[in-house]
């Protein structure tokens, strides 16, 4: 499986997520882009998840249907040609880190999932559900990890 290069300009790998991304910021998504998508990808899926959240996996964005020709989003913006899913707020789209107070820095993953073919996510998935499908369905992926705590 190959491996598709994912990043932002507002932070490296492994560094703090600045506070604008963050629910308690201004809430935007971060601007990404990408390499390295295989020729024969249809689609792109987008998962950002919180592994470290008390409750489980904590969804804050999933994007499906993304134009597998794309090679990123800007800032507050959904990636081209996808469809935004509900996240763990209830709220279709982004939703910023928010861990709790004095937590050890939460880390926030990033995924992006090239896919040969369409992916059918319920309009609310949990992250298992998110890696179950992909699980299946991916040719190639990658990942870019933030840090932040309150």
């Amino acid at each position: 499986m190959s491996g598709i290069e994912l990043k932002s300009s507002a932070f490296t790998d492994h560094a703090p997520v600045p506070r604008r991304h963050a629910l308690e910021g201004e809430n935007e998504s971060p601007p990404l882009t990408w390499s390295g998508v295989p020729e024969d990808a249809t689609e792109l899926v987008l998962l950002c998840e919180d592994p470290d959240a008390p409750s489980g996996s904590f969804v804050h964005w999933v994007v499906v249907g993304v134009d597998p020709h794309s090679d990123g989003t800007p800032a507050g913006q959904p990636p081209p040609g996808g469809t935004e899913l509900t996240n763990g707020y209830g709220r279709p789209g982004w939703g910023g880190p928010h861990p709790p107070p004095g937590d050890e820095a939460h880390h926030y993953l990033f995924h992006l999932y090239a896919l040969r073919e369409p992916c059918v996510l319920p309009d609310s998935p949990s992250a298992d559900q998110v890696h179950r499908a992909m699980d299946r369905a991916r040719i190639a992926d990658g990942t870019l990890v933030g840090l932040y705590h309150r």
